[in-house]
């Protein structure tokens, strides 16, 4: 009994420990007043648990996926943890370097990495897939909202859509 919840504490910390490091960056002057937001965008409030609600999934997915099977498990959490650490940058790129352009393309990658950590997942337990399918979803609404970020403070669609 241990063995099974001590691997859920690991994934727990792991995705705590990354969080904890995310949120070090905070959006400050730059995202409150300088920076043009979409008129679609969620209150500053809803960035904290939405993000914490999808880490929980992550966290609980790796857990069922763990728990599904042996052959391919090892692969399928070393995608999950390249995954996770991916997921952290993002923060930085937009609220500590406000580098949105460079954001939006590593956030890209992190929904490849994340539909990639599903179907691994999905061949492990099925229960982890579906485990995935709330942080799919906040991370590709953040990959529409980083773009529509970007071009609203002058990315290269700004020129197309203005």
């Amino acid at each position: 009994m241990m063995m099974r919840y001590g691997s859920l504490v690991i994934f727990l910390l792991a995705v705590v420990a990354v969080s904890v490091a995310a949120s070090g960056f905070e959006a400050g002057y730059w995202y409150f007043e300088k920076a043009t937001r979409p008129a679609w965008s969620p209150p500053p409030w809803l960035f904290g648990p939405a993000w914490a609600l999808a880490y929980l999934a992550l966290a609980l997915a790796a857990w069922q996926g763990w728990l599904g099977g042996r052959d391919g498990r090892v692969g399928a959490l070393l995608a999950w943890l390249v995954l996770l650490l991916s997921s952290g940058v993002w923060s930085w790129l937009v609220f500590g370097l406000h580098r949105i352009g460079w954001a939006w393309l590593e956030m890209g990658l992190v929904l490849v990495l994340a539909v990639w950590c599903l179907v691994r997942f999905r061949r492990l337990a099925a229960q982890a897939a579906w485990l995935m399918l709330p942080f799919v979803a906040w991370i590709a609404f953040l990959w529409v909202w980083n773009l529509a970020l970007w071009t609203l403070n002058g990315g290269p669609l700004a020129r197309f859509l203005s």
